[in-house]
This record gives C-alpha cells, sequence and structure tokens, in this order.
C-alpha cells in the first residue's frame, strides 16, 4: 500500500470516519498502528483533565485514500489545540510534497470544523515553512526500535558487546528480580514515584503527578504494563527478603509492537543495570506473547538534545533510526505567534 501511486494534484477532500473504517484503512499499512492513533488511547484522553478525543479523519485523493489521521482536543492555560500523537498514519509513499498537500487540506479543514484550535500539533517528515518549533513538551527525531521476531540468542547477538556482557551479568545477579505490577495501588506506586522524582532532578526533566501514570495504568487498561526492578535481602534463615524497588518502565502495548513510555532508576539501579535487565525481561516476556517489535522510545540528537544522555545506554540494544519528529502548524497566525512570545518571556523571567 505504501508504493502506491496517488497523485496528490488532485484536490484532497477531508472526511470524519469511524473507528472501525480508521482501522481498517490504518492496518493496510506496513508499520503497526500506533497506540496514540488507536482507539484505545481515546480512554486515556478521557481521563485527563482538559484533554479529549476529537474526531477521526480520513484523507483522499480523488478515490484514493492518502492518510488517515486521530485528533485530541487539548485544553492549555489560556489557548486550546489539536494534536495528533504519531499522526497521520500514511497509506501511500510519505513524501515531502504529499505532507504539505495533507497539511494545507487539513489547514483548511480544521479552521472551518475547529475554529476554536490555536494550532495543531502533528508529526512529519520534512521539513518545511509552515512547520514550527513545538511551544512546549519534548519532541525527538530518532529512535530505536527492536525486532522480537528472532529467537531470544539472535536478539541478544543483535546487541552491542558491551549490551550481551550486562544482560548476561545481570541475569546471574540472584538478588534482582523483575516481576510486572500494573496492578499496583496508589499506595504501592508512591515508592515508585519516588524513584522517578529521583530520576528528573538527576536528569533535569519534568514530571507529572503521579495520578497521570496511574490513570494511564487504568484507562489503557490490558494495553499498558508496568515492570519493576527489585533487589532483595537475604535474612538470616536465607529467604529473599521482600525487595525494594530500583527501577520501573511504563510500556504500552497495540497492534503486536510495544513501546517504552515512562522509565525511572535510581542511583542503585545504575550500579546493578537495574535497566539493562529490566529491558531484557520486558523482550523477553512480550516476545513470547508474539509482541514483534519494541520501541525504545526516543533517543537524544540536534532535534532532541534533552535526550543525549539516554543515547548511550539505549545504543546498547540496536541501531538508531529516524522518526518523524511533532512540529506545531499555526492555524490562527497571529494567536500563535503571540502564544510563542509569551511563552519565551515566561522561561526567560524563569533563567
Amino acid at each position: 500500500m505504501r508504493s502506491r501511486l496517488v497523485d496528490v494534484t488532485a484536490t484532497l477532500h477531508i472526511t470524519e470516519i469511524s473507528t472501525d473504517d480508521f482501522l481498517a484503512l490504518a492496518r493496510t499499512g506496513s508499520e503497526p498502528v500506533p497506540i496514540e492513533q488507536g482507539p484505545a488511547w481515546d480512554a486515556y484522553d478521557a481521563a485527563v483533565e482538559g484533554r479529549s478525543h476529537w474526531r477521526r479523519l480520513r484523507i483522499d485523493a480523488g478515490d484514493d485514500a492518502v492518510a488517515v489521521i486521530s485528533l485530541s482536543a487539548y485544553e492549555g492555560r489560556g489557548f486550546r489545540y489539536l494534536w495528533a500523537r504519531h499522526g497521520p498514519v500514511w497509506l501511500t509513499e510519505q513524501t515531502a510534497s504529499r505532507e504539505r498537500a495533507v497539511r494545507g487540506a487539513l489547514v483548511a479543514y480544521l479552521r472551518r470544523e475547529a475554529p476554536w484550535a490555536t494550532f495543531v500539533r502533528l508529526h512529519a517528515k520534512e521539513e518545511a515553512s509552515d512547520l514550527h518549533e513545538l511551544l512546549q513538551t519534548v519532541t525527538y527525531d530518532h529512535t530505536i526500535v527492536l525486532d522480537l521476531t528472532p529467537d531470544e540468542h539472535k536478539i541478544l547477538a543483535s546487541f552491542s558487546k558491551r549490551g550481551r556482557y550486562k544482560v548476561r551479568r545481570t541475569l546471574k545477579d540472584t538478588d534482582m528480580t523483575v516481576t510486572e505490577e500494573s496492578d499496583t495501588t496508589p499506595e504501592k506506586f508512591e515508592e515508585l514515584y519516588a524513584i522517578y522524582r529521583e530520576t528528573a532532578e538527576r536528569d533535569g526533566f519534568g514530571i507529572f503527578p503521579a495520578s497521570v501514570y496511574l490513570e494511564m495504568l487504568d484507562a489503557l487498561g490490558e494495553h499498558v504494563r508496568l515492570w519493576v526492578a527489585r533487589r532483595h535481602d537475604t535474612g538470616k534463615n536465607g529467604d529473599l527478603v521482600p525487595g525494594r524497588a530500583v527501577s520501573w518502565v511504563l510500556s504500552t502495548v497495540y497492534d503486536n509492537a510495544g513501546c517504552d513510555t515512562y522509565a525511572a532508576g535510581n542511583t542503585e539501579a545504575r550500579d546493578t543495570n537495574a535497566a539493562v535487565r529490566l529491558k531484557w525481561e520486558i523482550i523477553t516476556a512480550l516476545k513470547a506473547e508474539g509482541v514483534t517489535q519494541y520501541d525504545l522510545m526516543g533517543v537524544g540528537s540536534d532535534r532532541a538534545p534533552t535526550l543525549m544522555g539516554v543515547r548511550e545506554f539505549k545504543q546498547q540494544f540496536g541501531e538508531v533510526s529516524f522518526v518523524d519528529p511533532a512540529w506545531d502548524v499555526a492555524l490562527k497566525p497571529l494567536r500563535y505567534r503571540m502564544l510563542h512570545w509569551a511563552l519565551k518571556a515566561k522561561r526567560a523571567l524563569r533563567r
């Protein structure tokens, strides 16, 4: 489907479609449907204050579908916008001219159908004059996607020499275990959230309140997993004392594809390579369930310098590849420029 030729010089038209029709089209592509574009994400949007799913759209050139896109409505401080996380989903070859044509049609549609939106945030491969750096949040244009279809020995062999060594070494560490704790409670999650605060302070990034991660676990149900690495002490009688959490990963699974979403590790985790053990246990567990790929979700680059700290760690598991980053497209250019100036001034005052 992605190699099929579509005449984008024809007038593009956009129509709202049902969830079933969206999935039927999206799954004709060669890549898994991103969870954020699928209906599973709707419940999470509904659970987070200031967010809700808006519409699923089909973009056609004549009788041919060019792309589909799922958009969620977001409310910021004094402004509203639309976000197509990891969208559009392309149904034909993605080129710079097709991207421009689709954005042009989408902007015209949204100005008519969503006059309240200041901008739309979406993903694009090629830079262009209508694409702006994000007002807020971090995007990335490089990641590492692991192929889980080979057997475990071949997957391990694909890691770097250092990565293979660390996996084998941590597997011999009998004081460490990895368990799935997706049914955690708010009280139990406090231990994990403390680790996340430590990670954020050490690496210099912001985090949401604990309720956001708990809402994700509740709303996404079977599509989200919480994995925890724990260290155990040996009691006087030789039994293992219930372990303390040192590292954890919240990952999503959708359309036979897994993805790191949030991860944290304390100082003890760094000293014991708990994050390496976690990755291996997640990979092998999901592979056994039929998951075919696992995305480590972003590494540092010129576009995402704040992620440089995790680039070296993640490269132990595979090769870096390009992924479409997110951009802002102004629907109300003057209003968008005013927001840009206001946020820039706010950051300057903080500094």
